[in-house]
Order: C-alpha cells, then structure tokens, then sequence
C-alpha cells in the first residue's frame, strides 16, 4: 500500500491560540485530529477555556491555558506535550494581539509599550515556540505562523499589526534557516480576513472583509476549512522540500496590486 504522504496520522502536534470554534487554530486542530493527529491545544486562560472546551473536548484535544506574557507557561505547555508524547512534528502558532489603543490609533501615535507587546506576543513568541520545541522534533517536522497581506502592503485600519506581522515574515525565513539542518521546515500562512475574534478587534472589520472579497478573482472569502488544508499538507510530509515562505491562502487577493 503506498503511504499517505499528505496526511498527519500518528503525527504529535502542538497548536497554540484556541479562542472559539471560529478561530484559525481551531479549524487548524480540527482538521488535524480527523486525520488521526494527537495534538495539545491552548488556549489564553480560564475565561477563554469557557468558550473553548465545549468544541475541543469532544474532538479529544488536550487543551491547556498558555498567556505568552505569563513567565513560563509557554515553557510549560511545551513540556507537557513532550511529556505526553515523547516529542513533537508540528507546531501551529496562532497568536496575534496589540492594545486596542494602539491597534486602532496611527503607527505613528503608537506607544512604546504597547508596540513592543504586540511585538513580543505575535511575533517574538514564535521564536520562542521554535527554541522550545526543535529540540523535542528529532525526525524534523514543520513551525507554521499565521500571518496577513497587510505585512507587505497598507490595509486600511490594519496599522499597528502591519509591521508587526512584516517582522513575523522576517523571523519565519531567518528560523527556516536556523532550523533547516535539523529538517524542520518553517513557514508564514497567509489567509484572507475571515471573521474571528482576534479579526473583530481591527476597526471597520467589515469594510476590510467586503474590499477583499471584491477584490479577489475567486470573488469570495476563504472558509476556515481551507486555511486548515493549507496548514495541514504544509505540516505533512508532502511539503517536505518546502521552507522559508509565505503562502497565501486568501481568494488571490494578494496577486491583484
């Protein structure tokens, strides 16, 4: 019988950044788990696990509260999947937050703090995930990012987020080279705007998703099943001469400046 290259069965993964059965990470470990992954999950912390446990629960997900801003519980999420499965060949980090101030004012009104919070929790978090976990992937595996189009180019009301993510991009290719000896492959995803929580924080949300769908050649927004199918063959062994980029999963919107 010839292997199933595309799928993740008997694969151990750990996907940060469950907030509700809308969010990307959730579609991400759904899809995961029905092709026969174990995974660990997050989530942010006992308000959020409310929202959560009611939709990974009876997918067998072994969920955990993990702030990054919390000094260790990113060390300790990682170690208890270790422990759980004796190591690990993907990682999903699905983590993005700024101040609301901050997020909604200019770039250049946003204070200090509040942009290096939204640096250290969506992009510096990711180089921790990758310096934990690449000693635990032995026979190498995947690190994938969720990233957004207004990294390389202005989106309305996106601001803050924009260089933010523009450094994420960054990191994703200096990590794909770090850690490419070790065969573990790094990558950014790159959706369309769909309408998640993290999404209802960007001011005037809906005028962003109608622009992209108008703009888009396949005239329509992309479902959080195929951000999900994305990810899944980019950690599978099917994308295993792939590393280092962004990969857009966004209606073509991206191709149309």
């Amino acid at each position: 019988m010839t292997e199933n290259r595309f799928s993740l069965a008997g694969k151990k993964g750990l996907i940060l950044g469950v907030a509700n059965d809308s969010s990307i990470a959730f579609g991400c470990a759904r899809l995961a788990r029905a092709q026969g992954a174990e995974l660990v999950v997050s989530c942010l912390n006992d308000k959020a696990r409310k929202f959560v446990e009611p939709h990974t629960g009876p997918l067998g997900l072994h969920l955990m509260n993990c702030d990054v801003e919390s000094p260790g519980e990113l060390d300790a999420i990682v170690r208890h999947a270790v422990d759980r499965f004796g190591q690990l060949d993907f990682v999903i980090h699905s983590i993005a937050w700024a101040p609301l101030a901050d997020l909604h004012g200019q770039v250049i009104d946003s204070s200090r703090e509040g942009f290096a919070r939204a640096m250290s929790v969506s992009c510096h978090s990711f180089a921790e995930l990758g310096r934990l976990c690449a000693p635990h992937m032995p026979a190498g595996g995947a690190m994938l990012s969720m990233t957004y189009l207004g990294s390389g180019e202005v989106v309305p009301h996106y601001g803050l987020m924009g260089p933010v993510k523009a450094a994420l991009e960054s990191l994703v290719r200096y990590m794909a080279m770090e850690l490419g000896p070790k065969n573990i492959r790094v990558h950014a995803v790159s959706p369309g705007p769909i309408l998640t929580r993290a999404g209802s924080g960007i001011a005037h949300f809906d005028e962003l998703m109608a622009t992209a769908q108008n703009k888009a050649p396949l005239q329509r927004l992309v479902t959080l099943d195929e951000i999900a199918q994305l990810s899944a063959f980019l950690c599978s062994d099917a994308a295993s001469g792939m590393t280092g980029q962004t990969i857009y999963v966004d209606g073509g919107v991206h191709a149309m400046d």
